[in-house]
């Protein structure tokens, strides 16, 4: 065990305060070489009310302003090195963005005309067909009986019409009869019309060309005109059924680009344009129902996809800025703009961000210099020198006719 003399306690109580107080004048004397020489450091120190005492005791707070002399500012901080950038004018591009979903430009469910034996299905789901294809055959006997039927009184009439004709010459056919062969004749090619579009019938054809789908029927199944053989979809370009808030009505028009992302590749992009607008806003979502058409050059697309449609529109004018200018503080973001040679803090508000310029509300003009590096010391009225720039742009010519 260590017995302290009462020496020794008193010894390393006077050493132990030693060291805090040289620490606490290292500290003093740190804190007030960053008030004479820091400029950024007067505002903070006003905020935490050390300003005050600090100039009553005869401490200079640093200040980028010039002293009563028209010298260099105190501190011995003399103009500050900044780099800048001239303010663009810049349109805010309002951009919409909706889910909708795809359907083929032209799609048709194909049925029989009429009920009858399916003896025939030409097609298998995926074939390419043009309109006029045939894609089934229903069972026709009783059509080309009826055909034929009809071929035989055409002749005859043919013949009987003939006969009157001849008999005229020579007076032995009355008006009337000749008007009755006549009449039979017509009739008969009527009837042989009828019987040619009845067999017509019983072949189901494509009416548009495109892709087939599904075949939901087997030969030997017997149908109706009502039973669907399968569905083409003309599908080279696809609709798009979208919605849009009603704040975009008188914006958007046919023909407006549109870009549609697949949701299940979103990494893919498909150019197209407004085909289509309703004629009312939905007044239970206050929505307009937008429809457009985009290209499917590689066929990858298929009816039934849902898409994120995107639309840009062009708004207002406003001042563009760099983004390393915009600065921030309590009070809100602000730039520094170079005016005759000094800083001067301008009060912004951001309207859109983009990857190279933000668009502000601002009281800045187009061609105008905001200073994008060398702000953390600045304050307003600072003088500036803007490296690259030449002397007479940063306002060095004034301060030294003056000195």
């Amino acid at each position: 065990m260590v017995t302290l003399t009462t020496a020794e306690v008193r010894s390393d109580g006077v050493t132990l305060i030693r060291q805090l107080g040289l620490a606490a004048a290292l500290a003093v004397a740190a804190a007030i070489g960053w008030a004479v020489f820091v400029p950024s450091a007067a505002p903070v120190l006003e905020r935490i009310g050390v300003a005050g005492p600090l100039e009553q005791v005869g401490i200079s707070l640093a200040t980028d302003e010039p002293d009563a002399g028209n010298g260099p500012p105190r501190g011995g901080g003399g103009p500050a090195t900044v780099i800048a950038a001239p303010v663009e004018q810049g349109l805010v591009n309002d951009r919409a963005t909706a889910i909708g979903s795809g359907r083929a430009l032209r799609s048709v469910a194909i049925t029989p005309d009429g009920a009858g034996r399916l003896v025939e299905v030409s097609v298998r789901s995926g074939d390419t067909v043009t309109a006029g294809d045939t894609v089934a055959r229903l069972d026709d006997a009783s059509e080309r009986i009826a055909r034929d039927r009809a071929e035989i009184a055409l002749a005859d009439a043919q013949e009987t019409a003939a006969r009157f004709e001849r008999l005229s010459e020579s007076g032995a056919a009355s008006a009337v009869d000749i008007r009755r062969a006549e009449l039979e004749l017509r009739q008969a090619e009527l009837e042989l019309r009828q019987a040619e579009y009845d067999l017509s019938r019983r072949a189901i054809t494509a009416p548009i060309a495109g892709s087939v789908g599904l075949v939901r029927v087997e030969p030997g199944e017997r149908v109706t005109d009502s039973t669907e053989i399968t569905r083409i979809d003309d599908r080279e370009q696809l609709l798009v059924e979208f919605r849009l808030p009603e704040r975009f009505v008188g914006s958007v028009d046919t023909g407006h680009p549109v870009r549609a992302y697949p949701l299940s590749r979103p990494a893919s992009e498909y150019a197209g344009q407004v085909s289509a607008l309703d004629n009312r806003v939905d007044p239970a979502s206050r929505t307009l129902q937008v429809e457009a058409e985009i290209e499917n050059p590689d066929d990858t697309l298929r009816a039934g996809m849902a898409f994120s449609v995107a639309l840009e529109f062009e708004g207002d004018s406003h001042p563009g800025v760099p983004p390393l200018a915009i600065q921030w503080s309590s009070d809100g973001a602000y730039v520094w703009a170079v005016r005759d040679g000094a800083a001067a803090r301008v009060d912004v508000a951001i309207v859109q961000r983009r990857s190279d310029v933000v668009l502000v509300e601002a009281a800045l003009e187009a061609g105008e210099q905001v200073v994008t590096e060398g702000v953390q010391t600045l304050r307003p009225g600072a003088e500036l020198r803007i490296e690259g720039a030449a002397p007479e742009r940063l306002g060095t010519d004034d301060v030294a006719s003056e000195s």
